[in-house]
């Protein structure tokens, strides 16, 4: 097992520049505002040894809202790790939240190191000696912005740990990778949290909850997941905070990232115009995607109606995608969205025979033929796989740039049902054949050479 590592202290000291810097990543948020890391962030150090690092939020004296929870989900990471990361911040020196912090350490029981933050400039046996009061052992001077000290800090986090010889971690390609993607307050952490069986995420009756992007690994069945909730997506109008900026765009890196993205919705309200620029944007992508329609529990007959109306009339262009009416507070028809987010990535992923797409293509052309180009049929003669999440099928013919959409939707179909790739898109590409000869003379043998002169001869006669 690979030792755990727990970073905590109090808002704006360096926590998840430190997280960054030992794990060699940038999954962390960083940016000069208090209280900016509100879940349990994991990664996998890098630097100096092999060991799990825990990113939490800062701790306050007396937690209120949210800051509660956040306390709750560092008290779990203070719980499960081998060692604990105090980090300090030498400019600003002791204050009361980090001598509170220091003294719940204590009372954890835990082998803690004393990281006196921000020391860039100072002299290393000076840097932090007022921190000595905590009774934490001597601090270590070091910059987590400026990589110093970094590398005695880890000598003494791994001290007396069992660290692996060999790399444990799995490998990542085998997981699937599930983002969760909506609006503000549609229920993203409270879906992960019910899929996960535990309150591993901050949830919050109050939008903009969730900051960052927090990747959460988990086994079920004997299969790697890993679950992404991300920022509530807000229309581009109404993002002024530059934090939540960065928000959004970890929020599209996600879906980037993901073999399958769930869709939160809020049952409660209509689709809104931002719900079709994000779905619309995931199918670009090309991801498999499901929709949650959140909150479905207690809904009259009539409003359920209405918004499986609301589905169809703004959402046509998903008809690939899986619906799950849900509940995520109370778990109503959550248990099926793995399985159908594993159904999902297989098919998103899966590999198509040549032989078998061009036999689904000729029955297709047998049951509809394409229309006719100024009287010319189009003919389209066999198919091949072209990529993979999304399935991309490119079929070879001629006049292919004619082929009218409505018939390329119609393959996409065909295809669809005859593999069952369901819950991913299907991009079908066209391609012309190429002439072999175009541009190439045709050398003639000295036989034909003979037989041209006899006949130009003749020709002169005439």
């Amino acid at each position: 097992m690979l030792p755990v590592i727990a970073i905590v202290g109090r808002p704006n000291v360096g926590k998840s520049t430190l997280f960054n810097v030992l794990t060699g990543t940038r999954d962390a948020l960083v940016a000069d505002l208090p209280g900016l890391t509100r879940d349990r962030q994991y990664g996998y150090g890098r630097r100096g040894g092999r060991y799990i690092v825990v990113d939490t939020g800062g701790l306050v004296v007396a937690p209120e809202g949210v800051e509660t929870q956040m306390a709750v989900q560092t008290e779990r990471a203070v719980a499960e790790a081998d060692r604990v990361v105090l980090v300090v911040d030498v400019r600003a020196g002791p204050t009361p939240v980090d001598r509170h912090i220091a003294e719940r350490l204590r009372r954890a029981g835990k082998a803690v190191v004393l990281a006196a933050n921000k020391s860039e400039g100072l002299a290393a046996d000076e840097a932090g000696l007022e921190f000595h009061a905590f009774g934490l052992g001597s601090p270590l001077a070091i910059s987590a912005g400026h990589g110093e000290g970094i590398d005695a800090l880890v000598e003494h986090m791994l001290a007396g740990l069992a660290v692996p010889e060999q790399d444990e971690r799995p490998d990542p390609r085998d997981a699937i990778r599930i983002a969760v993607v909506g609006r503000p307050n549609v229920g993203k952490s409270t879906l992960i949290n019910r899929l996960l069986g535990e309150e591993r995420l901050v949830t919050f009756d109050q939008p903009g909850t969730t900051r960052d992007s927090v990747h959460v690994p988990f086994e079920r069945d004997g299969r790697q997941y890993v679950l992404i909730d991300t920022a509530g997506i807000r229309r581009r109008a109404r993002v002024e905070d530059g934090v939540e900026k960065v928000s959004v765009v970890k929020a599209m890196q996600a879906i980037d990232e993901a073999h399958v993205v769930i869709g939160v919705l809020d049952a409660h309200e209509t689709v809104a115009e931002q719900d079709q620029t994000l779905l619309g944007h995931v199918a670009e992508r090309g991801r498999a995607l499901l929709l949650a329609i959140n909150k479905w529990d207690h809904i009259p007959a009539d409003q359920r109606d209405h918004m499986r109306n609301q589905l169809a009339l703004k959402l046509p262009f998903l008809e690939f995608a899986t619906q799950h009416f849900i509940s995520a507070l109370h778990g109503t028809g959550v248990g099926d969205l793995l399985a159908g987010a594993r159904r999902a990535a297989e098919a998103a992923l899966r590999d198509l025979p040549t032989p078998e797409l061009t036999r689904v293509l000729e029955a297709a052309l047998e049951a509809h033929q394409p229309p006719l180009v100024r009287g010319r049929r189009i003919k389209l003669r066999y198919a091949h796989q072209g990529g993979r999440n999304p399935p991309v099928i490119v079929v070879h013919g001629n006049q292919v740039a004619h082929v009218p959409e409505a018939y390329r939707r119609y393959l996409v179909n065909t295809f669809r049902e005859a593999f069952r790739l369901h819950g991913t898109p299907v991009r079908v590409e066209f391609r012309a054949d190429s002439n072999p000869f175009a541009g190439r003379r045709n050398e003639l043998s000295e036989r034909q050479r003979q037989k041209r002169r006899r006949l130009l001869k003749h020709v002169k006669r005439r």
